[in-house]
């Protein structure tokens, strides 16, 4: 029997140099959550299925994410899915862990799966960056969040970046005035703005609202913020509150009434992180009625996140990002294993990083140029001799022998 031996449809390899910039961008995130006081999370891929589907969800139908959720089943014939996002992790958290000091701040990395079809940017598998507060339903919490991820758009050389706001409680007040019956079916079709024709959209609107609503509905979407807050619309307060703490952490946010995401368990301000060109990058908002579900308490969350696949594939910018080589040096044995090893031992002592290689000086050479390490040491009869390391500057040609000392010292800079 023939072995297919292709990468399954809709998952992929990560090699050098890509895989370079993941871990990059990886490390770029972690540092800017740490520094902002979240704690590190780590949750299993695979969770009962019954925790997952959508009627454990505060949800009116089935949402288009846990619907493409991977299904499994164990030899003992228990019901298990792939995890699709981390968020819906946390109400089993909680429910084990009840004394979680609040508020609670995480943030995690790591593989999610969704079963859904792929395009550019998209994989069946892929690796999400998450942070979320729970416990505080305040707006700095929001802002705290929103500054993580801008942080670390900038540190990555994204500029030019802004944040678009609206609120859950906000869209529910808009469609109560107009007497929508259906909220979850009209949010649902305004979340194709953009993707659809508006007209389109306004016949899909017909099955569950009358002209007259469809067109009040459309004129009060073009309203900016101050007409919903002057005539007390819910939520509004909401977003002019995070818009004024934004601006205090230099970002650019701004109301936009038509971005719709997630209503399907968001009950507060929902946001997306846009590029320059209008690309959304991140996203997230305040889902309060989740994570204490099982506990049959109300902790307020918000948290927001972004797929490294999706953001390396809008940003081609990223991949002329500069990443360090696996290695600082590549030493050289010239017959000289055991003063190789004892060289490679005490550089990686000093955070160095090291390879050894017994290959002839030709192959060694070419080898650390292919992997851009920008140092080769060699060390043979006539090194031990003199007591001095030559190193050479791959980048120049420039040779110098110096004592271990000395070369600990230059390459430690």
């Amino acid at each position: 029997m023939k072995i297919n031996i292709d990468t399954v449809k809709g998952f992929q390899d990560s090699l050098p140099p890509q895989s370079q910039l993941r871990e990059k961008i990886k490390k770029v995130f972690q540092k800017n959550a740490q520094k902002a006081g979240f704690q590190p999370l780590e949750t299993p891929i695979i969770e009962y299925e019954e925790l997952v589907k959508s009627d454990t969800l505060p949800s009116e139908g089935e949402d288009e994410a846990v619907r493409d959720r991977f299904k499994l089943e164990d030899r003992a014939g228990r019901n298990l899915s792939l995890r699709y996002e981390f968020t819906f992790q946390l109400a089993r958290i909680f429910k084990q862990n009840p004394n979680l000091k609040l508020p609670f701040k995480r943030f995690q990395i790591g593989p999610v799966f969704r079963d859904e079809p792929i395009k550019q940017g998209r994989t069946r598998q892929f690796t999400q960056c998450d942070i979320d507060i729970m416990g505080d339903d305040s707006r700095l919490a929001e802002a705290e969040c929103l500054s993580v991820i801008n942080n670390t758009l900038e540190d990555l050389q994204i500029k030019g970046t802004t944040v678009q706001l609206n609120n859950r409680k906000l869209m529910n007040a808009i469609l109560d005035s107009v007497r929508i019956t259906k909220p979850q079916q009209v949010l649902r079709e305004l979340d194709k703005l953009g993707k659809l024709p508006i007209e389109d959209i306004k016949v899909n609107l017909r099955k569950v609202a009358d002209v007259n609503q469809i067109l009040t509905l459309f004129k009060l979407l073009e309203k900016d913020l101050s007409f919903f807050k002057e005539n007390s619309f819910d939520g509004a307060q909401e977003i002019e509150d995070l818009i004024a703490l934004c601006k205090e952490y230099n970002i650019k946010a701004s109301f936009s009434p038509t971005l719709m995401r997630g209503f399907a368990y968001y009950t507060g301000n929902i946001f997306e992180i846009l590029s320059e060109n209008g690309t959304s990058l991140m996203g997230g908002g305040r889902f309060d009625n989740l994570v204490g579900k099982y506990l049959d308490r109300n902790i307020p969350a918000v948290g927001c996140s972004f797929s490294l696949e999706a953001l390396i594939g809008l940003l081609p910018e990223l991949k002329n990002l500069p990443v360090k080589p696996v290695s600082k040096a590549l030493i050289i044995s010239l017959d000289q294993t055991e003063d190789a090893i004892a060289l490679a031992t005490t550089l990686r002592k000093n955070n160095i990083p090291t390879q050894i290689t017994e290959d002839k000086p030709g192959k060694a050479l070419e080898y650390a140029n292919s992997y851009q390490i920008p140092y080769t040491i060699f060390i043979g009869q006539a090194e031990i001799v003199k007591k001095k390391l030559k190193l050479k500057d791959m980048n120049s040609g420039d040779e110098t022998l110096l004592t271990e000392a000395a070369l600990v010292k230059k390459l430690k800079k």
